[in-house]
């Protein structure tokens, strides 16, 4: 799956399938500030106003976005692990192979 980009041979960067970690982390973040303020407005409506409306609002924000945004967080989670591949193997690279040392 993330292994095709990640050859140890390519340059850092030069893959076309960089992951847009910082654009799945904004968009996950709004989302769940959306629902939450959405979910904090409808219970001002309905009359729980306060303290009260708000953090019950938060709570019910939780399981909403879970649900609602489980398409983004499954992006967010690859382009995370596809980073994290990326970042491991330029530290292998760097830190070289033992059979360089005994050359």
């Amino acid at each position: 799956m993330a292994e095709q980009g990640t050859g140890a041979g390519a340059p850092v960067g030069s893959t076309p399938q960089e992951p847009k970690v910082v654009q799945w982390l904004l968009l996950y973040t709004l989302g769940r500030l959306a629902i939450a303020a959405a979910l904090i407005g409808l219970l001002r409506a309905l009359g729980l106003s306060g303290t009260p409306g708000f953090l019950f609002g938060v709570l019910l924000a939780m399981p909403v976005s879970y649900l609602a945004l489980g398409r983004v967080r499954g992006r967010l989670t690859s382009a995370l692990v596809v980073r994290a591949e990326r970042k491991e193997a330029l530290r292998t690279r760097l830190r070289g192979s033992d059979t360089d040392d005994a050359a």
